[in-house]
């Protein structure tokens, strides 16, 4: 699901690397908890240098936020994304009882979920996403782990600069305000004509977003260390695209 990111970033001369979670992807089969999906990301986060900017999206939106509180020395940005709906029983709900029934059909519901996304996404960006397979059965331990999570606790312990991503049409929006008061330092998107994919259903904004991200973590880290910005590494971008906020 992260193919037209890595594409674009991996052309701009940016490392980046979409790692499997638990349950998902390479890892199908293995249980999914909090702690070994964040423990997945911190792997990914060494193997690329002594920090790196983090971005996840839905679920994996709130295992970055996980992350950024377990290690944030070594999170030199974060990009949370479609996930600024506080998780708590009554919304898990929403989505334990259509996962229950799915997992009652002879394939687990693959096939209405493929049909939902080639509905949803279209062209690349449903093709994208059923290239990675699509982990069913893993829905509802997922669901359980971030339900229990603290999310706006981890977010507020986390000092550095913070993007909140949304799709305008993104219905897991509903408590932005508070994510955004949580952060230390943070800011809040709403990409126009984008849902909850928001990766997806406008990709080059959504890479524009995380290409501007690392360039600020970058001159951030660069400044606190008061060594001179390799111009190269810059990127010559437009602000952020309509209807972005910033506090």
């Amino acid at each position: 699901m992260w193919r037209p990111q890595l594409e674009e970033l991996t052309r701009q001369g940016r490392r980046a690397i979409a790692c499997d979670l638990p349950g998902h992807g390479t890892r199908r089969g293995e249980p999914f908890t909090l702690g070994s999906a964040v423990q997945a990301v911190v792997d990914t986060v060494e193997s690329l240098g002594p920090r790196a900017l983090v971005v996840g999206l839905s679920m994996g939106g709130f295992v970055s936020i996980a992350t950024a509180a377990a290690i944030p020395h070594r999170v030199a940005g974060l990009v949370a994304a479609g996930c600024t709906a506080r998780p708590d029983q009554t919304l898990s709900q929403v989505y334990r009882i259509p996962t229950a029934l799915l997992d009652r059909l002879p394939d687990r519901g693959q096939s209405v979920n493929e049909r939902f996304h080639r509905l949803l996404l279209r062209g690349e960006g449903a093709q994208a996403v059923l290239d990675g397979g699509l982990a069913m059965e893993a829905a509802r331990d997922a669901i359980d782990e971030i339900t229990d999570m603290d999310v706006l606790g981890a977010l507020g312990s986390y000092p550095g600069p913070v993007w909140l991503v949304n799709g305008s049409r993104d219905h897991f929006r509903i408590h932005e305000k508070r994510f955004l008061d949580a952060c230390a330092d943070g800011r809040l998107i709403n990409v126009p004509r984008a849902g909850h994919m928001v990766n997806l259903d406008q990709p080059e904004n959504f890479t524009k977003i995380i290409a501007d991200a690392a360039d600020v973590a970058l001159l951030r880290r660069r400044h606190a260390r008061a060594d001179p910005v390799e111009p190269s590494r810059l990127s010559r971008g437009t602000p952020p695209p309509p209807e972005a906020g910033e506090r």
